[in-house]
């Protein structure tokens, strides 16, 4: 007869069999690896692609034969013409959007400019002394105030919110710019407002990539704190340790700037529909590459028509207008620098747009494969 007992605690513990631990995560890591080896294998892909765009590598000697790549540009001169003669071809349209950010300066934060610019004047005019005295020093004292109203802006007071404002105001001109050139030289007949409506959809991404900019412009701004912590300490004030601390200060702005030539062309790229901030990235180090000195130079040179021109329209204004001031002072109120600085400021925004975006327009056309 079958045993009628009924099993024991123990005979029912010992017949529930324990999950192995170790069968457990066998079959963790048979989930795991392969996708461990998908993202590998996209890592390595993505490398050899990188590689195979970029043969040559930062701050390694390569022989010009081997990453010489061309460039068909106009002369420095003539180039500048040339975006001076599209701006000017087309000058009731950039005109018309010089004029809608001169009342968007005003509107956010300008109507005290005037108020700033008189108290900057006098308190050049009661620390000079006698230094400024002559016609050539009545001349240094006007560009010194001027470098002074650029640096230190004629609305220093701005909020947050305002500060803000005018950051999304330059965007939206710059955005604009670059719509309305795309369009006129694609041979239409674009208008101001719907340059102002359809600019904006790529802001955020404009936004991004000039997050980047700043990022890069991290190792300057550590070296320059750098550098004058070490003047201030008498560590770099005179002989060969000041002359070591500046070398080492143009070292490093030499690295950022090998960064930001690619990085403002990509500007422009994100600006393209559906184009994502890295990959506009990527798109302009591949189109810098082996031509990022000859895009430097040109940078500077705009930098240096932009300073030209600011030192040859506004000095002679802020005389005029010390002058006209001194024989009437009743109109004493009235902020004709300020005007001329929020005009030309505006003016140099749409111009240096145009220079880098007809810049970038020469890249296209002539570019040819990486070495």
């Amino acid at each position: 007869m079958p045993s009628t007992k009924k099993p024991t605690k123990k005979a029912v513990k010992k017949s529930v069999k324990k999950p192995v631990k170790k069968q457990v995560n066998q079959t963790t890591w048979q989930i795991v690896k392969p996708k461990l080896i998908v993202a590998k294998n996209a890592v390595v892909s993505r490398i050899k692609k990188y590689l195979a765009r970029r043969p040559h590598r930062s701050f390694r000697l390569t022989r010009k034969r081997d990453y010489k790549r061309s460039l068909k540009l106009p002369g420095y001169w003539a180039f500048t013409n040339q975006v001076r003669r599209t701006l000017w071809d087309n000058r009731k349209l950039f005109g018309g959007l010089i004029l809608v950010y001169v009342v968007a300066i005003i509107i956010i934060g300008g109507f005290g400019a005037q108020d700033t610019y008189s108290n900057l004047n006098q308190a050049l005019k009661d620390s000079s002394g006698d230094l400024f005295k002559g016609n050539f020093g009545t001349i240094g004292q006007a560009g010194l105030l001027l470098v002074a109203t650029v640096t230190q802006g004629l609305s220093p007071s701005l909020t947050e919110a305002q500060s803000i404002f005018g950051g999304l105001a330059f965007f939206f001109v710059w955005l604009a710019t670059i719509w309305l050139l795309r369009n006129v030289l694609a041979g239409h007949k674009p208008k101001l407002r719907d340059g102002l409506y359809n600019s904006g959809s790529p802001v955020l991404a404009t936004v991004i990539v000039t997050f980047i900019i700043l990022v890069q412009l991290i190792p300057v701004a550590v070296a320059l704190i750098a550098y004058d912590a070490a003047q201030v300490s008498g560590l770099a004030d005179s002989g060969i340790p000041a002359m070591l601390a500046l070398i080492g200060l143009v070292l490093v702005a030499t690295v950022s700037a090998y960064w930001i030539v690619s990085s403002v062309i990509a500007l422009i790229i994100v600006t393209l529909p559906g184009m994502y901030p890295m990959n506009a990235i990527r798109a302009a180090g591949d189109m810098a590459v082996g031509r990022r000195l000859r895009l430097l130079f040109r940078m500077i040179w705009l930098s240096f028509i932009v300073v030209a021109s600011w030192a040859i329209l506004v000095v002679p204004v802020i005389l005029f207008d010390d002058w006209l001031k001194d024989i009437a002072p009743t109109i004493s109120w009235f902020p004709l620098v300020p005007l001329v600085v929020f005009g030309l400021g505006s003016a140099t925004a749409v111009f240096a747009t145009s220079y880098i975006y007809l810049l970038y327009r020469r890249i296209v056309d002539d570019d040819t494969p990486p070495a």
